[in-house]
């Protein structure tokens, strides 16, 4: 579980991160970026889970928890786009 950055990587926000683009149906993961506030559980670090919509700036997330699909409403900053091969 992540619980610190790096020295030299403290505060540091990457932009090409801050502003990627996902399309509904994107598989993401949920990669928790540490300086900014991510609002829920740390147990979501590492989940998997489809990109459903877009609203304002972050995007609406379905994650299947156990056997139930719930649903995020998260920033991209916090998301990581998974290629299946």
């Amino acid at each position: 579980m992540l619980k610190r950055k790096k020295v030299r990587q403290r505060g540091k926000v990457s932009f090409t991160r801050y502003f990627t683009k996902f399309i509904p149906g994107d598989s993401v993961a949920v990669v928790r970026e540490l300086s900014i506030p991510f609002g829920y559980s740390n147990r979501m670090q590492g989940r998997t889970g489809k990109v459903l919509e877009k609203r304002g700036s972050a995007y609406y997330i379905a994650v299947k928890d156990m056997d139930k699909e719930k649903k995020y409403l998260l920033k991209p900053i916090h998301l990581k786009k998974i290629t299946l091969k």
